[in-house]
């Protein structure tokens, strides 16, 4: 039994070290976004794109651009007060898969602006994308 749990538990760190689950999420999303014709190619190409962004250091092409996180924004803003609350904001990050299921975000009763937002996914995705 404790065999077991050893290799589970060296499973879990690995893919933490390597943020497999993130990239992931990513790839989920994309395809759910994109919902290409021919899936498996969309992935490899997706794949050698990132690959080759790592490789040259010019930042990766995200699919989320300016005007669909503005729409998601709007989205959980349908009384157009400026702001969502924290909980529309931490739902929205692990929609994208830039939140871990393990990550804990404080809820400081803030709400969260457009641009807070924007920055935050920017932020995170710059971040599991220089991981790769």
């Amino acid at each position: 039994m404790e065999a077991a749990e050893s290799r589970e538990s060296q499973a879990r760190e690995y893919l933490e070290k390597h943020r497999i689950l993130e990239l992931l999420n990513y790839l989920t999303s994309s395809l759910l976004f994109f919902r290409p014709e021919q899936p498996r190619e969309y992935l490899i190409t997706l794949l050698e794109r990132m690959r080759i962004a790592k490789l040259t250091g010019v930042a990766f092409p995200f699919f989320m651009d300016h005007s669909n996180i503005v729409a998601m924004f709007e989205m959980m803003d349908p009384s157009k007060r400026g702001t969502i609350s924290f909980v529309q904001y931490k739902e929205a990050l692990q929609t994208l898969g830039l939140c871990p299921a393990g990550e804990v975000l404080q809820d400081d009763g803030r709400t969260v602006s457009l641009d807070n937002f924007r920055d935050e996914v920017n932020k995170r995705t710059q971040e599991i994308f220089s991981s790769f």
